[in-house]
């Protein structure tokens, strides 16, 4: 296929420009062999979006480089000189394993540097949990973390926290993109000439040892962990990412020193020739895991995603290894902790996609539980709102459905290596009660009410194509506004694209109080809720279900139907999507 002439255009700058020899012969070839991938590359410029980046590796415009890098931090440098400060900005950055992470992590570094910014940049690579706490430790304006998260090993990302450690919010988030836009030529952008600047301080143990000794504080029964630990039997695997870094100290710190490693997976390569996606949700990459937890009669598997924000869990239950998902844990974690007795004015926080079960034990335990947007900038957004109150909440624990977890405030994003050790904790003293996992969440079932979820990712082509297709989908769905799924009657929908709900009984509508976002929420007349939404950075449209049944009496017979109800719902939707 021949390129359009603008494409053609952009394709040529970067042949002409100053661009080294490696990425002109990767074009050229190209060209020859696939026009089409050229295309991708180069039909538009790479979207920095509300938290940062995350695209495919390569040359050219709409792809992570080394020239991409640089003009998003020269981006992100331009706006921070715009924001008054006593003293000089000073950004943290940390890095993940992935193909080209250090190599783009010691670029934005070097790039700050040239705009007369300090950095302190991790020497080797860190959890995400780090980068924020890192931020926070060393009082920094803002901080970058080079990772995909769980995404395939063809991609990495560029994510961006503000001075608090979360992820950049409105303004600043606004701000950053359009400084980022303005720039149109590589030659905008101001470099040092190496990570040997003094401006730039490399981070070795003095941010491992104050998180570590921080997060040690978060225990809630920390004599139980240390004199009875051992007796929890662990099998831990980092999927070949940076939890190894942390997860296996904090463990030992808690007092929970009886743990394996899965050896294949402990491996730092990009690659991921064990755990691919390296992504905990997906029990495929647990496998052996698994295998190692049976053979060594082990009570527990926890495995970290590749840039350590994620925790997945898997246990023994009746001589059988069987995952948890994550808004099971979620409720399981919030359980344990409100075993104990909260301070008046507590909160958890969860996102709309989450279970509501969730907010069923906080609000039944006395604590408020409040709703968010997809995203733990936004659990964040609230942990800052409430400390800028002097009677503001206490936030306790939050959480999302996709295996993020955050307990207290010292970071703002989700954090695996604590959330592994809270995990241990629960399961030390629910195992003191001859209790499993399983026996604890058939435990709230009977307590509160049996909810079961479910999520179908509708995937399409990649590429520019496949975007397009998603927001068809999208847009498709919301004009044509169905009053039924399946059978069932809808009795609200919300829309937070445009911030309305609309009542379907009485045809009135409402406005939504959480910010703008392209996500569809319906609530069924049997109390199903069902919500919609693309991926914020792949060709796909997420579609969450979750289904309740009140009546426990015969609670593995009501698990089944909640379970096949949840099924029934997801195929009928993605039919009438595909339709």
């Amino acid at each position: 296929m021949a390129l359009d002439d603008s494409i053609q255009k952009k394709v040529q700058t970067w042949l002409d420009g100053p661009y080294n020899d490696k990425t002109k012969a990767e074009i050229k070839r190209l060209e020859k062999e696939d026009p089409k991938a050229l295309k991708d590359c180069f039909y538009k410029t790479l979207k920095f979006g509300t938290g940062g980046i995350r695209e495919l590796m390569g040359v050219g415009i709409n792809r992570l480089n080394i020239y991409t890098i640089r003009m998003a931090t020269q981006g992100l440098a331009n706006y921070l000189k715009k924001q008054p400060k006593d003293q000089k900005h000073t950004v943290f950055i940390g890095h993940d394993s992935r193909h080209h992470s250090k190599e783009f992590a010691e670029e934005t570094a070097k790039v700050l540097a040239g705009n007369d910014i300090g950095v302190f940049l991790f020497k080797e690579l860190r959890p995400t949990p780090l980068v924020s706490f890192g931020c926070r430790y060393k009082k920094c304006s803002a901080a970058v973390m080079i990772t995909a998260s769980h995404n395939p090993p063809e991609y990495n990302g560029y994510k961006v926290y503000w001075d608090d450690g979360a992820q950049v919010l409105p303004p600043h988030d606004q701000g950053i993109i359009d400084e980022f836009t303005k720039i149109q030529k590589i030659e905008e952008v101001k470099l040092a000439d190496s990570i040997d600047n003094s401006l730039i301080e490399l981070i070795d143990e003095e941010v491992d040892q104050a998180y570590l000794k921080t997060m040690k504080g978060h225990a809630s029964y920390p004599d139980d962990n240390h004199q009875y630990g051992a007796d929890l039997h662990l099998i831990y695997t980092n999927l070949h990412g940076c939890g190894i870094t942390m997860t296996p100290n904090l463990l030992k710190e808690w007092g929970f020193t009886h743990f394996s490693l899965v050896q294949k997976q402990t491996t730092l390569d990009g690659d991921f020739p064990y755990a691919n996606p390296p992504n905990p949700e997906d029990t495929k990459v647990l496998a052996l895991g698994a295998e190692q937890m049976k053979s060594e009669k082990a009570d527990l598997l926890i495995g970290n995603d590749l840039d350590a924000d994620r925790v997945g869990v898997m246990l023994m239950h009746q001589n059988e290894a069987v995952p948890l998902t994550g808004n099971q844990m979620a409720c399981i974690l919030l359980y344990h902790l409100l075993q104990k007795q909260q301070p008046k004015n507590t909160a958890a926080v969860k996102t709309i996609v989450t279970t509501e079960l969730f907010a069923e034990i906080a609000n039944e335990n006395h604590v408020t539980c409040f709703d968010v947007l997809t995203g733990f900038k936004y659990i964040a957004e609230k942990i800052r709102e409430w400390e800028n109150k002097p009677d503001g909440y206490t936030f306790l624990f939050g959480a999302e459905e996709s295996y993020g977890y955050l307990l207290g405030t010292d970071v703002r994003d989700k954090d695996a290596p604590l959330a592994s050790c809270l995990i241990c904790e629960a399961a030390l003293h629910f195992k003191r009660e001859n209790k499993t996992f399983i026996d604890v969440l058939h435990e709230i079932y009977q307590k509160y009410s049996i909810h079961r979820e479910g999520l179908h990712s509708l995937q399409f082509s990649e590429g520019e194509e496949g975007m397009k297709q998603r927001n068809d989908v999208m847009e498709k769905l919301r004009n044509e506004k169905p009053t039924q799924i399946g059978n069932v009657e809808i009795i609200s929908s919300e829309d937070y694209k445009t911030r309305k709900k609309l009542d379907h009984k009485t045809n009135q509508e409402t406005t939504l109080t959480l910010p703008v976002s392209d996500v569809l929420r319906y609530w069924l007349d049997d109390g199903t809720k069902i919500v919609i939404r693309p991926s914020g950075t792949e060709p796909k449209i997420k579609i969450y279900v979750e289904c309740i049944e009140r009546n426990t009496e015969d609670l593995e017979k009501q698990i089944q139907t909640c379970d096949a109800q949840v099924k029934a719902y997801i195929d009928t939707i993605v039919q009438e999507l595909h339709g």
